[in-house]
């Protein structure tokens, strides 16, 4: 269409007349005398619309999509950092609560003892021959070779070896491990020595073995053994709880007797762990010791119900023949 001055006024009037209908229709609501021209054009161009809508809303949704798509994936990117993050603030807080109630106990069987001690984690395990394992302390914060390492339940091992930051710690399960020790009560002294590999292997529950001094001296399985300390406290200070005698083998001979031992300390979960700085004043024995175990009730015999008595049958009693004399007599 050419654009004419007759066609310029041809649309004004059409764009005066829709706009007075709008006005019209708007102003007079729900008894609008447009409300069938409404009707009317809802059935013409109402099937018009939702077929351009059908055609035109799936296009917009797509372009929708891709246009929000990177700030979707940054949301998130960012929603699965937050979430990890809680999962790590909520394990750690775990592991800060289970270390913290370790520390508890390790500072109340320290002072049991009288022993100095600085605490320490253990941060690797060692891979050779060795049983050893590697703490976060080391020379900076005091630590020497042969000085005892202990945790809350007892004896751990010895220092050896001494960095900067860092220490390795020989266990007592080692095979070269010799440890001087006494059975409570009895107080006869011997040497525990380590049997390898922390238990898992040859051994089992009993990594550690313990031969008497005086092979004739008594011993029984259910003593416990703590250590008996070393010339000049190192590199074992005395007292520190060991195990106890799980079961006790004679030699052939008969003339010894190898009693093994279940260990106090779990090898094989080491964590928060305590290197004794300064030895006790005095021997503290059996002090460190946990109370027994109270002994399993006895059980006690129940009363039978007895067999139900038959009833008593009275004896009937026969008259006996008289014996007064008569008269006749």
């Amino acid at each position: 269409m050419k654009d004419t001055r007759r066609t310029r006024v041809v649309l004004g009037a059409l764009l005066v007349v829709a706009l007075a209908m709008i006005t019209i229709d708007y102003r007079g609501g729900h008894d609008s005398p447009l409300r069938g021209l409404r009707g009317v054009g809802a059935t013409v161009f109402g099937p018009v619309e939702r077929a351009s809508a059908s055609v035109v809303r799936p296009v917009g949704n797509t372009f929708d999509a891709i246009t929000d798509a990177p700030g979707e994936r940054r949301r998130a990117d960012r929603l699965a950092r937050q979430n990890q993050r809680l999962r790590e603030q909520l394990r750690s807080s775990r592991l800060d609560q289970d270390r913290s109630a370790q520390l508890r106990r390790l500072l109340g069987t320290a002072g049991m003892g009288g022993y100095k001690i600085h605490a320490a984690q253990v941060i690797s395990a060692g891979q050779g021959f060795e049983d050893t394992v590697t703490i976060d302390v080391g020379s900076r914060s005091g630590i020497r070779p042969d000085m005892t390492v202990m945790s809350a339940d007892g004896l751990v091992g010895r220092v050896t070896r001494v960095g900067p930051a860092t220490a390795t710690v020989l266990l007592a399960t080692d095979q070269t491990s010799s440890i001087g020790s006494r059975l409570e009560e009895s107080k006869e002294i011997g040497i525990t020595q380590g049997r390898g590999r922390r238990g898992l292997g040859r051994g089992s529950a009993t990594p550690l073995r313990f031969q008497l001094l005086d092979a004739a001296a008594p011993i029984r399985v259910g003593q416990r053994i703590v250590t008996l300390g070393s010339q000049g406290q190192k590199p074992y200070v005395p007292g520190v709880p060991i195990g106890v005698v799980e079961r006790i083998e004679r030699s052939t001979s008969g003339l010894t007797r190898t009693a093994y031992v279940r260990p106090f300390v779990r090898f094989t979960s080491l964590d928060v762990v305590a290197v004794v700085v300064a030895p006790p004043e005095t021997d503290p024995r059996d002090a460190v010791l946990p109370p027994k175990p109270p002994p399993p009730p006895t059980p006690t015999p129940t009363a039978t119900p007895s067999a139900s008595k038959s009833p008593k049958t009275k004896p009937r009693h026969s008259k006996s023949p008289s014996t007064n004399p008569t008269r006749g007599d």
